[in-house]
């Protein structure tokens, strides 16, 4: 693999971490919960387990692992940018490659919250949380 490609395979992995999957072993056995940690060789961790009351965390070599099915909707920055645009016409610029959305080149708008100060980013703040409301209604 190029160092590129590993590069993009390492933050693909890194964006999964944090959110909900379904593993399924070689043996066909599905473990459901939060992915706490996982790398290169996919040797994971897993929290939170759906249906395992007394297992905290689970630890799968990566040898054993078939399948990471990622069980949760990914935050869908295109849809938050068309929303974003509507309140501040053509000061929207989606940036897909860093994951980000900046509204009037200085507010930083990401899956994880609002970065900027004054009244601006107060509207975009309230532009974002509405619209997680409006997706996590929909899950």
């Amino acid at each position: 693999m190029s160092s590129i490609a590993t590069k993009k395979f390492a933050e693909e992995l890194a964006n999964l971490v944090g959110k909900k999957v379904l593993i399924e072993t070689m043996d066909g056995i599905k473990y459901s919960g939060q992915l706490s940690g996982i790398n290169e060789d996919l040797n994971i961790i897993l929290s939170n387990l759906s249906g395992e009351e007394n297992i905290t965390k689970l630890v799968i070599n990566g040898s054993f692992v078939k399948k990471i099915e990622l069980t949760e909707k990914l935050f869908d920055l295109r849809a938050l940018a068309n929303k974003l645009e509507k309140v501040f016409p053509n000061n929207v610029k989606l940036i897909e490659e860093l994951g980000a959305i900046l509204v009037m080149d200085k507010i930083k708008v990401t899956d994880k919250g609002v970065e900027g100060s004054g009244l601006a980013t107060i509207r975009v703040r309230e532009i974002y949380e509405e619209y997680l409301r409006e997706t996590t209604k929909r899950q």
